[in-house]
């Protein structure tokens, strides 16, 4: 993987965890139940999916740095 596209995961893995953190502490009351349910599901699932990009990113940036050395 070249760097550029490790650290382009890494960055992306970043604002998905931020931005969907952020989208769940801007939900106001005043919602049915299911509203929450799903949009709870959709933070939770982008959260997970945003860490595992950036795990991958961070390794392959690390791995790179590796084989410099």
């Amino acid at each position: 993987m070249s760097r550029k596209i490790a650290g382009f995961l890494v960055a992306l893995g970043a604002f998905m965890v931020i931005e969907w953190i952020n989208l769940g502490f801007n939900l106001r009351d005043g919602h049915e139940t299911s509203f929450y349910v799903v949009h709870g599901v959709l933070i939770v699932v982008n959260v997970v999916l945003g860490i595992v990009l950036g795990v991958i990113g961070w390794r392959g940036l690390r791995t790179r740095s590796r084989q410099r050395s």
